[in-house]
């Protein structure tokens, strides 16, 4: 993703920067706030993480975010490779 943030993308920055790390009904709110399913902001959100704009924007929360999806990205394919950890 290039070029400038929109409207969306800051929202999205937003909730994820606002939302509490120990969970909660996250789904409902983001039907509520953004209009879409949790299955289309992560998506979203996936794309958004890896655009230069966002890192921009608010480089630690996206620094955060790459770092928890490459984490969890390690984690699959260590258990696909039959490491245990």
């Amino acid at each position: 993703m290039r070029g400038e943030l929109t409207e969306r993308d800051r929202l999205i920055l937003a909730l994820e920067t606002a939302w509490p790390r120990h969970g909660g009904a996250k789904e409902e709110v983001i039907r509520a706030q953004l209009g879409m399913s949790a299955a289309r902001y992560y998506q979203l959100l996936g794309r958004l993480i890896d655009s230069e704009a966002a890192l921009e924007f608010d480089p630690l929360l996206v620094g955060r975010l790459r770092r928890i999806r490459d984490r969890r990205a390690f984690q699959r394919s260590a258990r696909t490779a039959g490491f245990v950890g």
